[in-house]
């Protein structure tokens, strides 16, 4: 049986180089298939990495962007209520001018408002009762046969006048004068204030 013995030792012996030479391969191929996905997953970890980095950078530069955006939005509205407030104030002086100035300022407005000379001036309460006679005196006198008159009604407006002739006025309120001259003047009154 030693024959027998040997055959059967040497059918081991092959069959173990076989298997060793097998696992040798499978080794080497998982090794290589190993290689190949580390590579794989290294690239892909790269490219999730720098596509993370991009994302928060993205996010951070359109906040960022926001952020300035609000800002400037935010600087605009106090610019454009020192605007406003300057126009108050603009409001509040021309109605709050020495009584001689104002008559005549708003004598000046009742001739250049003037159609045919006999129209009817519409003072607030406040300027009726103070100065209105002398308003009509006034823009009488600079106007070629003037008939203007006081009005029996007083507006409700700061100051200023309205000129009426039946149902036809001629607007010269202090409120509107402020308004027609603040789209006109806005870009300047803000370039002295920020300038």
């Amino acid at each position: 049986m030693k024959g027998t013995e040997k055959i059967i030792a040497h059918i081991q012996a092959d069959a173990k180089a076989q298997v060793d030479a097998i696992l040798a391969q499978a080794e080497l191929q998982c090794a290589e298939i190993k290689t190949g996905f580390d590579k794989q997953a290294a690239a892909c970890y790269s490219d999730r990495i720098r596509a993370g980095v991009k994302a928060c950078q993205d996010e951070v530069d359109s906040r960022v962007r926001i952020d300035q955006m609000e800002a400037r939005k935010a600087v605009l509205a106090v610019k454009q209520e020192m605007v406003a407030q300057s126009f108050d104030k603009a409001l509040q002086a021309l109605v709050a001018l020495p009584e001689k100035q104002y008559v005549a300022f708003l004598a000046r407005l009742a001739v250049k408002a003037a159609v045919s000379g006999d129209e009817e001036i519409v003072l607030n309460a406040r300027d009726r009762t103070a100065v209105g006679a002398k308003v009509v005196a006034a823009a009488n006198a600079k106007i070629p046969g003037g008939k203007l008159t006081l009005a029996d009604d007083a507006g409700d407006f700061a100051g200023g006048l309205i000129l009426r002739r039946g149902n036809v006025e001629a607007n010269c309120t202090a409120e509107l004068l402020v308004e027609l001259a603040r789209g006109d003047m806005s870009a300047e009154i803000a370039g002295l204030l920020f300038g």
